[in-house]
């Protein structure tokens, strides 16, 4: 996916909100002015959002020069350099906290989907985000995802089915639900439905179901639904575990054979991670 004009916009829009009419501040430098600056981590975290970071100081200054140490997707140190800046020091003064935000906030969901993915190593299991992502930035976020070693999920409602509980009802049941979305989805549109118990478990499975979304079943629940589709579809329906899952009990739901867990946490309660830009003696 080529991020680059959803780069810009997303950085436009930070800028725009920050610098507004112009950087007060800033104007206390003189124009000519040039200035170099490094960025180092104050923690271990995984590095995402280099696109962004740059795009903020070229926005505001063409010919700035970034020279990065580490990569997207790569670990990074308790006080390790990330990258040295240089250029306008009115751009690197204006640009700095705007490029940080980006940064901080996109290496944090990158850290804590690597938590959960190493968390459930050797299970099989695939780790999935959702759709719980800050408005404007759901792209940036899915891709940090992807840097932390998880998986998207559909990207919002326009390319993908998700069958919930409230179109389940409102379509007359499970099996009318799933009907009704064959009807309507075209090449390439996956067809994903939500239930709540095994009985609606199995009528979706009966009913043909190729993506099965298991909504806060506990954990003998879940392994039931593992048996209960081997079972029935020799374990050609994809099983997907959501709801309540933690650090903590992640690979007790792996284990439990599901091929998937999708968990809105990884952008929806995200710890940016701390970055520092510090500007070099003249």
């Amino acid at each position: 996916m080529d991020l680059t004009a959803e780069i810009e916009k997303n950085v436009g829009l930070a800028l725009s909100e920050d610098i507004g009419l112009g950087d007060l501040t800033a104007s206390l430098i003189p124009g000519e002015e040039n200035a170099t600056a490094t960025v180092m981590s104050r923690e271990n975290a995984v590095l995402c959002g280099t696109e962004w970071f740059e795009a903020c100081f070229r926005q505001l200054d063409p010919e700035t020069r970034i020279r990065w140490f580490i990569s997207d997707g790569e670990t990074v140190r308790n006080g390790q350099t990330l990258c040295e800046i240089s250029g306008s020091a009115r751009a690197l003064l204006s640009g700095e906290r705007t490029a940080l935000n980006f940064l901080q906030l996109l290496s944090g969901v990158a850290t804590h989907t690597r938590r959960y993915v190493e968390a459930v190593a050797g299970t099989g299991a695939t780790i999935v985000d959702t759709r719980k992502t800050l408005p404007g930035l759901r792209l940036a976020q899915k891709y940090a995802v992807h840097c932390g070693g998880g998986t998207n999920h559909r990207l919002g409602l326009f390319d993908g089915i998700l069958i919930k509980e409230n179109h389940v009802i409102a379509a007359g049941g499970v099996e009318s639900a799933l009907r009704a979305a064959e009807k309507i989805a075209l090449p390439g549109v996956f067809i994903q439905i939500e239930v709540e118990t095994l009985d609606d478990l199995k009528i979706a499975l009966n009913a043909g179901a190729k993506m099965v979304l298991l909504d806060n079943f506990d954990i003998d629940g879940l392994w039931e639904a593992v048996v209960l589709n081997t079972r029935l579809t020799n374990k050609g329906t994809v099983l997907e575990a959501s709801g309540g899952i933690t650090l903590e009990n992640v690979r007790t739901v792996a284990k439990t054979g599901v091929d998937r867990i999708s968990i809105g946490s990884l952008t929806k309660n995200v710890k940016a991670v701390d970055l520092s830009m510090r500007f070099s003696p003249a």
